[in-house]
């Protein structure tokens, strides 16, 4: 039985590449955790300008920032900066890692929370696994870098924001298998809404009707197999 995420911290950091990316399931866990009160900031390296067909980047990079600044305002998340690293080109190395630490230290979360990203992913019941992002897997293992990298003031010199050596946790969702979890059941309804927020997005994704898709997706990321709702994680020491 999968055990909770620990409590005693009081400011996140959640790093997603793309918006929408932190709605397909961690949003849940972000709205139990800002209505205990907790401060909770996102962080996204791209504005997921590649990521809608037939919209130009310059059109669509305007039209993602916003819809995450209003789903996240929905959870509870008033704080939302992006990094501007190129959607769809996202390079895991000494450039990520040094925006990232930089971030890091400017936000001075003691919990750093970052999507799956591992090369294939497998949502409960389905068969066979999906492809990951190029943009998720290089993100994933540079978040876990950039958290050393802001506690060592050698790394990134050129850096202007002083070391953040408080992070205590950082947590990689994890859909199968999680050691750790949230329970979400009070905030589906939260998680849902707050993914609706992308509506055009989802629009150009699928006919199917918004908050149908963001209902099933919710459910998806969230409802196990006994009926329980729980967002999954794998935790390390910061």
């Amino acid at each position: 039985m999968p055990t909770p995420i620990p409590d005693d911290w009081q400011r996140a950091l959640v790093v997603a590449a793309h918006p929408d990316d932190i709605e397909y399931g961690l949003a849940a866990a972000v709205a139990v955790w800002t209505a205990a009160g907790k401060e909770v900031h996102y962080l996204l390296a791209t504005r997921g300008e590649a990521g809608m067909a037939g919209v130009p980047p310059a059109e669509a990079g305007p039209v993602r920032e916003e819809e995450e600044r209003r789903s996240a305002a929905v959870v509870g998340v008033r704080e939302v900066e992006f990094l501007d690293h190129r959607d769809g080109t996202v390079v895991a190395g000494p450039d990520l890692r040094r925006d990232l630490a930089g971030a890091i230290r400017r936000h001075r979360p003691e919990l750093v929370v970052t999507g799956y990203f591992g090369p294939t992913w497998t949502p409960p019941g389905v068969s066979p696994a999906y492809l990951n992002s190029a943009d998720h897997q290089a993100l994933g293992q540079s978040v876990l870098d950039a958290v050393a990298d802001a506690a060592n003031e050698w790394i990134f010199p050129d850096l202007a924001e002083e070391p953040w050596r408080g992070v205590q946790y950082i947590a990689v969702g994890e859909l199968l298998d999680a050691p750790h979890e949230v329970d979400v059941s009070t905030a589906v309804e939260s998680a849902v809404a707050s993914l609706t927020e992308h509506r055009r997005y989802l629009e150009v994704l699928s006919d199917e009707p918004v908050e149908e898709q963001a209902r099933r997706i919710v459910d998806m990321s969230t409802l196990t197999e006994d009926g329980r709702r729980r967002v999954g994680f794998r935790l390390y020491w910061g």
